[in-house]
């Protein structure tokens, strides 16, 4: 178990890596991946979000509901400000179509988990991050369907019922059968061990979905890549950075302008690609847009974790070295 701890361990800490590596390695090599499609997708997503459940308590949200403002003020500024930037990301830059659904699509999703992980990296609120992620996942297959509706339905024909149904039975389920086994399970040590590897599980997952896409879309990314790429970006970097003023608008401490940061800029990518291979199959660069965004969050987001890891290392350095006044 202390092996598989210390593999977890590691993946988690190279997530961004380990997503571009098998990026490279698929694109070259698709029929490694080509079997991650389909249903066997949308199970994968079901376990990624099983692992979230299973690192979940009843009393986080216990907790959470004694002073639920900042995490309300997260997830609504997630719902808010990723649809709004996407759709206006869209517009401003005249994106086609297909690549505009797939933007909008990544923007209507809830934060993912490896947000989570990232807050914990940089010293950020963690119960804060945890909320945040929980709350906007819980009102997903509401507000996903709802939001993707209105923002791309002169687009496509948008099914938002059968969207409704699917991330149900791939995050809903998942997650509340996840707290179920913690509740009955979390004072159990060997429960907690299998809790430490829950994370690398998840990188696992995520790592197979981006296989899985670019295995079966990765040859159309150099007909429009640049383009998605650059849109994926200003989208996600444009989160970072009015999540970051959200923040400091309302007054947050340092660790929870730095989790809300991560929180409203990361997307769950994932369920993106699930729901636009599952209900948009027929618009492969909607899933591209979804498969760049993965890898791109994932970069972008360590690189970020590990700048603010960075700076209180530099700060705290510079604290010690300063001599201490004689009184």
């Amino acid at each position: 178990m202390e092996k598989c701890k210390k593999i977890s361990l590691f993946l988690s800490g190279n997530t961004s890596l380990i997503i571009i590596g098998i990026a490279i390695f698929t694109f070259f090599f698709p029929a490694v991946f080509k079997w991650v499609k389909g249903n066997t997708q949308l199970f994968i997503l079901f376990m990624i979000m099983f692992t979230m459940g299973l690192t979940m308590t009843l009393q986080q949200f216990k907790d959470l509901a004694k002073n639920p403002t900042d995490v309300c003020i997260g997830a609504i500024a997630h719902y808010t400000i990723m649809p709004l930037l996407a759709f206006s990301v869209t517009k401003i830059f005249d994106l086609p179509d297909p690549i505009a659904l797939g933007l909008i699509l990544v923007g209507c999703c809830p934060s993912g988990l490896a947000s989570d992980i990232m807050a914990f990296l940089c010293h950020g609120d963690v119960p804060f991050a945890v909320g945040t992620t929980a709350v906007s996942t819980l009102f997903s297959p509401f507000l996903t369907p709802m939001l993707v509706l209105y923002l791309a339905g002169a687009i496509v024909n948008i099914p938002a019922q059968a969207m409704f149904i699917t991330i149900v039975e791939t995050v809903i389920l998942p997650v509340i059968l996840g707290l179920i086994i913690n509740y009955f399970y979390q004072s159990n040590p060997r429960f907690y061990d299998v809790q430490k590897i829950m994370p690398g599980i998840s990188v696992i997952g995520f790592a197979l979905i981006v296989g899985g896409v670019v295995a079966l879309q990765g040859s159309n990314f150099f007909i429009s890549g640049l383009i998605i790429l650059a849109a994926v970006i200003l989208h996600n970097c444009g989160g970072y950075a009015l999540g970051y003023m959200v923040g400091r608008t309302v007054g947050m401490n340092q660790a929870k302008k730095r989790t809300i940061t991560l929180e409203v800029g990361m997307q769950n990518a994932g369920l993106a690609t699930g729901l636009a291979m599952a209900h948009f199959s027929a618009i492969p660069e909607a899933a591209l847009v979804a498969a760049v965004a993965c890898v791109w969050h994932s970069i972008s987001g360590t690189l970020l974790a590990d700048y603010f890891a960075k700076k209180d290392a530099h700060t705290e350095k510079i604290t010690k070295a300063k001599p201490v006044s004689a009184k």
